[in-house]
């Protein structure tokens, strides 16, 4: 059967928008209108027609309405195959009429989870009967049509006003995947729930993945390869996907990525002074920190001019028109700021390609959370990176004690390596980074790549020494071996931040002190492949 016309219908929603539009919709159709509790008195305000689900039933809401759909009168009326002569049978026996349509919208758990309620609260937001409806009419979708989300409102309606007031097998379709989807992630956001907050487990034995798609995308990583963003559903920090784009073409794959590099790196620093983070393939560019906003970017642009071309910029502090101006001078994919200046957003008008996302408050960067990463055959899932290491537990290993400039350096350079892909050795000075290496397979060449990239910054700036003469050098993980170091060293780094932990520490520690260097250890590592 593919057309059903729709002649009763239950609606109990706990989100009551568009909910009377809809009854009235539906009244010009001929529909009856059975409906529960708060349904049912929106609708009879509103001058409707409303049958109560106890009069369908003949039995009455009991347990503060706890127990009102939970009925063979309800569920049967769902679940009848119209077509089968034995489901028809058992209909007349027991007096079950048919229900076409279902209107269900649930109890508002993650809402009471959100503003903080207590856990009789929490647990009392956990709707049961309306699950049940929903599943019930779902599964029935070859008689039944189910709608959970306000939104659809306006496409049940459009349909049965050009079907005559009958629904096709293509919406009630469409509307039972969108149910059983809806379902999902609310027993999903429950399971979380119970699991983290309730029983305050890390790696709850199930994990509940509850997702919501956003963009398609116009490609993945690779034209070949087909994407889309999904958004955490529940309580989390804005990001990426929840800023508000200014201007600009839709986000790529690789912006999103890049773009979220750029953001959790800015956010180590939203409660210093003015920042400039410039990211290009996920890893950081240049970073500084100045007095002004426009003095951070020229002094991060100036690490790496060439990769900065077409990178992603994060900022701080809102963006002003002075660093709005300077940004316009290369091409750039993306800019996020907290905020931007009208003049600058003018400014910025003229780019037509260039993204501009405005996030709000950055996020916490101490935030915990779970990070996950897809493997054949199943999921890595680890704790977030938020550790952090204040300049007082640090623990000096040389015989010289570090400046206290170079401490500050130290500090700075190891914030950037945190997020800076593996193996990384970050060269800072002044509170600005003087040469990035990342990701090579020796930790060595690294050093050699990063050395080799602030002489390369300081020919095109026409400084007469390269920035790494005088810098301190941070290394995500400890120096299995004094060359290492010693890389460091001929760069002209003269205080140095690492883990420690090697079986050679001695070793590296012994060649730090001939070469008169201040070395610090953290006591802890930022792998980040």
């Amino acid at each position: 059967m593919t057309l059903v016309p729709v002649t009763r219908a239950l609606l109990s929603v706990s989100d009551k928008s568009g909910i009377v539009d809809l009854g009235q919709a539906l009244v010009r159709h001929g529909v009856e209108l059975v409906s529960t509790g708060g349904t049912a008195k929106a609708l009879r305000d509103a001058g409707l027609s409303v049958r109560d689900i106890s009069d369908l039933t003949g039995f009455p809401e009991m347990m503060d309405g706890r127990v009102k759909t939970l009925h063979p009168i309800v569920h049967g009326g769902l679940l009848a195959v119209r077509d089968d002569p034995a489901h028809v049978a058992s209909m007349t026996a027991h007096g079950i009429g048919a229900i076409d349509l279902v209107v269900v919208n649930l109890y508002p758990f993650e809402a009471t989870v959100a503003k903080g309620a207590d856990r009789a609260e929490i647990i009392e937001n956990i709707d049961i009967g309306g699950p049940s409806m929903v599943r019930s009419a779902a599964k029935n979708h070859q008689f039944v049509t189910i709608v959970t989300d306000p939104s659809d409102y306006a496409a049940l309606v459009a349909e049965m006003d050009a079907q005559g007031g009958a629904t096709t097998l293509d919406l009630r379709r469409r509307l039972a995947a969108r149910a059983f989807a809806a379902t999902a992630a609310y027993d999903g956001m429950i399971a979380s729930w119970f699991g983290f907050a309730d029983q305050g487990e890390q790696f709850p034995e199930t994990l509940p993945l509850t997702l919501k798609r956003g963009e398609i995308l116009r490609y993945g990583e690779n034209p070949h390869q087909a994407a889309a963003f999904y958004g955490a559903t529940g309580p989390a920090a804005r990001g990426i996907g929840q800023a508000r784009q200014v201007q600009g073409k839709a986000l790529s794959y690789n912006n999103y990525n890049d773009a979220d590099a750029a953001l959790e790196l800015i956010s180590e620093f939203r409660d210093s002074a003015p920042t400039c983070v410039i990211v290009k393939h996920a890893n950081p560019c240049g970073v500084a920190t100045a007095a002004t906003i426009d003095a951070a970017y020229a002094e991060a642009f100036a690490c790496d001019t060439v990769s900065a071309f077409g990178g992603i910029i994060a900022l701080n502090r809102r963006l002003d028109a002075a660093t709005a101006r300077a940004i316009t001078g290369i091409f750039t994919e993306v800019v996020i700021a907290p905020d931007a200046d009208e003049e600058a957003i003018a400014l910025f008008a003229a780019k037509k390609n260039l993204r501009l996302l405005l996030t709000g408050a950055l996020p916490d960067p101490a935030r915990g959370g779970l990070f996950a990463k897809s493997i054949a055959g199943g999921w890595l899932v680890q704790s977030r990176d938020n550790g952090a290491i204040a300049a007082d537990a640090l623990t000096v290993v040389t015989k010289r004690q570090p400046t206290a400039q170079e401490l500050a350096d130290c500090c700075f350079a190891w914030t950037v390596a945190k997020h800076v892909k593996s193996n990384a050795i970050i060269y800072a000075k002044d509170g600005a980074t003087a040469g990035i290496g990342a990701g090579q397979m020796n930790r060595v060449e690294s050093a050699r790549i990063a050395a080799w990239k602030a002489k390369d910054a300081a020919e095109k700036a026409g400084w007469p020494i390269p920035r790494t003469i005088g810098s301190a050098v941070a290394s995500d993980a400890f120096f299995p071996f004094a060359d290492g170091l010693l890389a460091a060293v001929e760069a002209g780094a003269t205080a140095v931040i690492q883990p420690g932990g090697s079986i050679r520490d001695a070793e590296v520690i012994a060649a730090a002190d001939a070469a008169g260097l201040a070395m610090v250890f953290t006591g802890m590592r930022h792998f980040r492949h």
